[in-house]
């Protein structure tokens, strides 16, 4: 699965670190952290995320 983020629509609201805790994370800086290559079983808590963001920051593409 390949997930990017548009750091520049990124606000750092967080909501995707609440869905998918294992993948998303933000840092004293408020800016998105994502592990590179999460576990397959992680998937759909990943696209959960994505769709989660309000300012749709977060796309994913499953391989």
């Amino acid at each position: 699965m390949r997930i990017t983020v548009d750091h520049e629509a990124c606000d750092g609201l967080g909501q995707c670190a609440l869905v998918a805790p294992e993948v998303f994370a933000l840092d004293d800086d408020e800016r998105l952290q994502v592990v590179p290559d999460p576990a397959p079983e992680l998937a759909d808590k990943v696209v959960a995320a994505a769709r989660a963001c309000p300012v749709r920051a977060i796309s994913v593409e499953r391989a």
